[in-house]
């Protein structure tokens, strides 16, 4: 769903927040507390993001003095637009999701922590007669506009010599997309978990490209709003803290993490694996150096420019936002200086 197509929703939560506001109006302390109501962080299905289930079954943000609710969305898109609207406090996003909601957020979106990298979990599904990148010139790919699979499919043309233009781009939403491939209907499809899974069901079919081969291309992000970060930092720094001891958890007790992960997923073991399989789970080096400034989109920085100008020429986004103000690397730099 593009981002303008999204205004008069937010202008309605805007207004209702205004007026929720002016008609309850509390001392800087209470504020401050949010009184004792616990921050909301949503989640949704993507194995990056399980982690956190693991992190309240086991009572781990409570360890570490958070006060968390995480509230899972079936559908990604709802938890987006619930965190733009105001009505959670955070949420689990990609780099390229905040970059098109944060201009129309109520609170603002602020990048605090990479829960991991898309390593292969992203796919170019494509026919039997195409054997490389070159092939598809001229052919149809299947794709939703505008988003992390089609910025894939932008930056491996790219690599190799080639443009968006050079290939048929049929934008159809992502389950469309792939119903499409398999009918036949398209030479190539651009899918994350589990669509291309249903896309390799087409006779003959493969994966031509995966994030595997673009580190940084599709980072799995922590975002919180700007007003939690004034309001409550040490409850964001102890969210932060809590998902690297969630981590030390599943280092440590494997079976149970993917018990609980399994059953909060829907998924089998063996499908939870599989897909674990392609998500570059982030250490806190790893954090450390996604949120420096640096060449290549290893470096969120970077990334998030290409990435907007990527969105704002395919016409995603109408205006880019700020893109210095939606990171804030104060939290895992905390939590690396505990460490040390």
């Amino acid at each position: 769903m593009k981002r303008r197509e999204l205004l008069s929703l937010f202008t309605i939560f805007c207004l209702s927040l205004l007026l929720t506001v002016g008609c309850n109006q509390t001392s800087p302390s209470s504020n401050n507390q949010n009184n004792g109501k616990p921050i909301v962080i949503g989640y949704s299905n993507w194995a990056g993001w399980w982690p956190w289930a693991i992190a309240e079954e086991e009572g781990l943000f409570a360890k570490n003095g958070a006060n968390v609710e995480m509230r899972w969305f079936d559908g990604y898109l709802e938890s987006m637009e619930a965190f733009a609207a105001g009505q959670i406090d955070g949420n689990c996003q990609t780099l390229n999701d905040t970059i098109a909601f944060a201009g129309d957020s109520v609170n603002g979106q602020v990048a605090v922590l990479v829960n991991d990298n898309s390593a292969g979990n992203d796919k170019i599904i494509v026919s039997e007669e195409i054997d490389d990148i070159q092939d598809l010139r001229g052919k149809k790919v299947a794709v939703e506009e505008g988003v992390v699979d089609d910025f894939l499919l932008t930056i491996a043309l790219e690599k190799n010599g080639m443009e968006r233009s050079d290939v048929e781009i049929v934008n159809l939403e992502t389950s469309a997309a792939v119903e499409a491939f398999v009918a036949g209907q398209t030479d190539a499809v651009a899918a994350f978990p589990p669509f291309w899974l249903k896309a390799l069901k087409r006779e003959g079919s493969k994966e031509l490209i995966s994030s595997k081969e673009f580190p940084g291309a599709i980072p799995d992000l922590l975002v919180v709003s700007q007003k939690l970060i004034d309001e409550q930092p040490d409850q964001v720094q102890a969210i932060v803290n809590t998902w690297f001891d969630t981590l030390d958890f599943m280092d440590k007790n494997p079976d149970r993490a993917n018990q609980i992960m399994a059953q909060r997923a829907n998924v089998s073991i063996e499908e939870l694996n599989l897909l674990k399989e392609g998500t570059k789970i982030f250490t806190i080096e790893e954090n450390l150096e996604a949120f420096q400034d640096g060449e290549g989109i290893k470096h969120m920085p970077t990334a998030a420019k290409r990435m907007a100008l990527f969105m704002l020429d395919v016409g995603f986004i109408e205006q880019a936002p700020d893109l210095n103000k939606i990171f804030d690397d104060r939290f895992v730099q905390a939590y690396s200086q505990q460490q040390s």
